[in-house]
C-alpha cells in the first residue's frame, strides 16, 4: 500500500504556534509495477522514518564505490528494461525516491508544517492533466479529507494546468516543491536584500500561473458576446506583477552596484575571499562559526542561512582572508531562486577558492555533490579551485572516520568536524596552500631594535622562524605574505 498515515494529532508546537497539516506526495518515474519489499500498514511509520541504519547498509551493499558516483547522480532515472537492470540499480532507484521524500519532509518541517500522511506514486510517465493520474487524485482527496489536512504538497513541480485541476479536486490548498522552497526562503530572509530576492523569485514563479482565467473578458470585440469591459482583473494583476518585477530588479541592481563598490575597495588591499558552498544542512554555518568565532545562526533546518556573511580569518601563514557563508543548494533548486539570488551568490564568483562543505555521514553524498556542482556550473564557477570539506565526521563509525582522516592531501579532501573542531588545522593549511593571491615568500630581515613598529608588524603578520640580536639590530628569518615583505624591503637582507 502506497499511502502511509503519520501520527500528527498535535496542531501546535513550541509557543503554541499553529502548524498546518500536510499530505506529502512523491513521484517515482520508471518504477510503475515494481513490487515494494517494505510495504507497511497504514498505521505504520513512514518508509523513510524506519530503520535508517538498515537502509544505509542496504545501499552500501548494493552499490560499489565506483558505481555510486554514477547511480547516485540523479533522484529520477529514465525508464529501463527490467531485464537489463541489475538488482543494485533497482535498490538505488527506490532508495533515491524514498530519500527524496525524506528530504521533502525536512523541507515541510522547515516551513513549520506537520506531516499527517505520505503517498508515493510510481508511474512510467507523468499525467499532463494531474501529474499522478485520476485514480490517485481521488485517493489523495479522500486521505486529505479524512486527516483534515490543510494542504497537499507535491515533491515535484506542477504546471499551471495541473495546479488548477488539483485545486479543484482536493478539499484543501495545493503546493508544489518550488512553492514550498520559496515559502521557506521568505520565512528565513532577514535583510532587505534577502527579502527583495525572495519576492522577485515568488513573482517570477507566480506570473505564468495567472493564465487561464477571465479569457472571455480579456479584450474588446465586435460580435455578440465579445463586448467585454476591456481589461480583466487577470490582466491588471499581470501588469502589476510585471511592474513590481521591474522595480525589484532595479533595486537588486542597486544592491549589486553597492557590492561591486565594496569589492573594489577590498581589492585595493590584497585580501582574497574564500567562499563556503554546499548542500543545504551540510554544516556550513557551523563551520563558519568555528573558523571565524562568529555567532551566526546554526540550525538543522534547511535554508537557515540566506543572507551572506563575511568575516576575516587568519591562516597559518599569518595571511588574512575573507570567509563568506552562502545559501545552501538543494536538489532541483528552482531556477528563479538561482537567478534572484545571483547578487548574493556573486561572492561565489569572486572567491579565489571554494570550500565545498559535504555531509560525510550522508549516504547520498555523491548525489548531493553533483547537485552543488550543477548550481556552480550555472554560476560559471565550476572551474574555480575547490577543497572538499568532509564535515560531520563525528557522526561516523571509528573505522570510517579514520579512513577519511588518513586520506592524502592530494585527493583535495579534508575531513573535519565543525562541531568538535577536529581537522580544522588541516583545513586552514589546505586553504593556505590553495591560495595564489599574495603568495607566501621567505625572507631575511635586518631591523634596528628602535624600529618598534616594524618589529610589531613582523610579529603580527609573518611567521618568524629565527630571531638573532646583533648589536642594535635584530636579524629575522621569516615567511609571510609577499605584500608585507614588499613593504619591508628596506630591511631585507640581499642574498
Amino acid at each position: 500500500m502506497e499511502a502511509r498515515l503519520v501520527e500528527a494529532s498535535k496542531r501546535t508546537a513550541g509557543a503554541g504556534s499553529l502548524q498546518e497539516r500536510a499530505v506529502l506526495v512523491g513521484v517515482d518515474l520508471g518504477r510503475a509495477g515494481h513490487a515494494r519489499q517494505d510495504s507497511a500498514r497504514p498505521d505504520g511509520p513512514p518508509a523513510t522514518l524506519g530503520n535508517r541504519a538498515a537502509v544505509i547498509a542496504a545501499r552500501r551493499a548494493a552499490v560499489r564505490p565506483e558505481e555510486e558516483a554514477v547511480t547516485g547522480a540523479s533522484s529520477v532515472e529514465a525508464p529501463q528494461d527490467s531485464n537489463t537492470r541489475s538488482n543494485a540499480q533497482v535498490s538505488v532507484t527506490e532508495l533515491d525516491a524514498e530519500e527524496s521524500l525524506a528530504e521533502f519532509r525536512e523541507l515541510v518541517s522547515s516551513a513549520g508544517g506537520v506531516v499527517v500522511a505520505e503517498v508515493m506514486q510510481r508511474r512510467a510517465r507523468l499525467d499532463p492533466a494531474t501529474l499522478i493520474g485520476t485514480g490517485k487524485v481521488e485517493e489523495i482527496a479522500g486521505i486529505a479529507a479524512s486527516t483534515e489536512a490543510d494542504l497537499v504538497l507535491f515533491d515535484h513541480d506542477l504546471t499551471p494546468t495541473q495546479l488548477r485541476n488539483l485545486e479543484k479536486a482536493f478539499p484543501c490548498r495545493v503546493l508544489d516543491r518550488t512553492q514550498l522552497i520559496l515559502d521557506i526562503f521568505a520565512r528565513h530572509a532577514r535583510t532587505r536584500e534577502g527579502q527583495l530576492q525572495v519576492e522577485l523569485a515568488q513573482l517570477q514563479y507566480m506570473l505564468p500561473r495567472l493564465a487561464g482565467k477571465g479569457k472571455s473578458m480579456s479584450q474588446l470585440g465586435g460580435g455578440i458576446g465579445t463586448r467585454g469591459p476591456g481589461e480583466t482583473k487577470l490582466e491588471v494583476d499581470r501588469r502589476r506583477i510585471e511592474a513590481r518585477i521591474d522595480h525589484l530588479k532595479g533595486e537588486l541592481d542597486s544592491v549589486r552596484r553597492v557590492r561591486k563598490q565594496q569589492r573594489q575597495r577590498r581589492e585595493a588591499v590584497p585580501v582574497p575571499t574564500v567562499a563556503l558552498v554546499g548542500y543545504t544542512n551540510a554544516g556550513k554555518s557551523t563551520l563558519f562559526n568555528r573558523l571565524t568565532g562568529a555567532h551566526v545562526l546554526e540550525s538543522s533546518r534547511m535554508f537557515a542561512t540566506l543572507d551572506p556573511k563575511l568575516r576575516a580569518i587568519e591562516l597559518p601563514s599569518r595571511r588574512k582572508v575573507l570567509l563568506s557563508d552562502t545559501v545552501g543548494f538543494i536538489r532541483n533548486l528552482p531556477h528563479t531562486l538561482v537567478t534572484s539570488f545571483r547578487a548574493t551568490l556573486e561572492e561565489v564568483g569572486q572567491a579565489e577558492v571554494l570550500l565545498h562543505v559535504r555531509d560525510a555521514s550522508s549516504v547520498y553524498g555523491e548525489e548531493q555533490k553533483s547537485q552543488v556542482e550543477k548550481v556552480l556550473g550555472e554560476l560559471d564557477s565550476l572551474a574555480k579551485p575547490r577543497i572538499e570539506v568532509m564535515n560531520k565526521i563525528d557522526l561516523l563509525a571509528d573505522h570510517e572516520r579514520e579512513g577519511l582522516v588518513s586520506r592524502p592531501a592530494s585527493t583535495g579532501e579534508v575531513a573535519v568536524s565543525a562541531q568538535s573542531g577536529q581537522g580544522i588545522e588541516a583545513l586552514l593549511a589546505a586553504i593556505d596552500k590553495a591560495l595564489h593571491t599574495d603568495p607566501v615568500v621567505e625572507a631575511e630581515l635586518l631591523v634596528p631594535q628602535h624600529e618598534g613598529g616594524v618589529l610589531a608588524a613582523v610579529d603580527a603578520g609573518m611567521v618568524v622562524h629565527s630571531r638573532e640580536y646583533e648589536g642594535n639590530d635584530v636579524r629575522l628569518k621569516v615567511s609571510g605574505p609577499a605584500s608585507l615583505v614588499g613593504r619591508l624591503r628596506a630591511y631585507r637582507v640581499r642574498e
